[in-house]
């Protein structure tokens, strides 16, 4: 097997340092002993965006996605959006955008220079706490669940508090879309008190639909 290659480590406010390998055409992204993201499994955070944007009202939607990791589900929205969307990318960690135009170029495709997209460097956390509903979909992948893997501070993401305030930021029936990769029963539970009409699929890792199961908690506010 081809050995990988470290590409660069980014420092993770908070947080342990991310590590960029490369292992012939793909990429992934590692925590510690955690691979976070890899290159060729990208189906489930696709159907993060697909599935969201489907459960969608507005001719004109505003979208906030909270982390960019691999850009997957950016492009995956982008790819079932109206030009008149509006899309705002809250991504902590500088290196990651600069792996996205950097060695990472052609995964992400130009999503980032379409005109549909903002990207708002900081704690997408501290983006919806100044929201008022200002979003149709908030979508969030930036642990491996509902917990703060990645950094400590993102547990408050998926609290009761952190839940309000998500609810707060929504529009009227606005999904907040929550990946994993595993079912997380409590955090189920939080959802429904926090007053969303939640919904939990199951889907594949691979847009094969090969791979190992995720979880994406659809929770629509009333």
């Amino acid at each position: 097997m081809t050995p990988r290659e470290l590409i660069d480590t980014a420092a993770v406010p908070g947080g342990e340092d991310l590590r960029l390998f490369r292992r012939g055409d793909d990429y992934m992204i590692v925590l510690d002993r955690n691979e976070l993201m890899n290159s060729r499994m990208s189906g489930s955070e696709e159907a993060l965006a697909t599935m969201a944007c489907e459960r969608l009202d507005s001719p004109a939607p505003r979208l906030l996605i909270g982390g960019y990791g691999m850009g997957f589900t950016l492009r995956a929205a982008l790819g079932v959006l109206p030009a008149d969307a509006r899309v705002t990318v809250a991504e902590l960690v500088p290196e990651i955008i600069a792996w996205a135009r950097g060695p990472m170029a052609a995964l992400t495709a130009g999503g980032l220079d379409d005109p549909r997209v903002h990207l708002a460097m900081g704690d997408v956390a501290r983006a919806i706490e100044i929201a008022r509903s200002d979003y149709d979909a908030i979508l969030l992948d930036v642990d491996n669940g509902p917990d703060g893997l990645t950094r400590a501070g993102n547990d408050g993401l998926y609290s009761a508090r952190g839940l309000a305030s998500a609810k707060l930021a929504l529009r009227p029936g606005g999904i907040l879309a929550v990946w994993s990769a595993a079912p997380d029963t409590a955090f189920a539970r939080r959802l429904r008190n926090a007053g969303f009409d939640t919904d939990e699929v199951a889907v594949r890792a691979r847009s094969n639909g090969k791979g190992a199961r995720h979880v994406i908690w659809f929770a629509r506010k009333p």
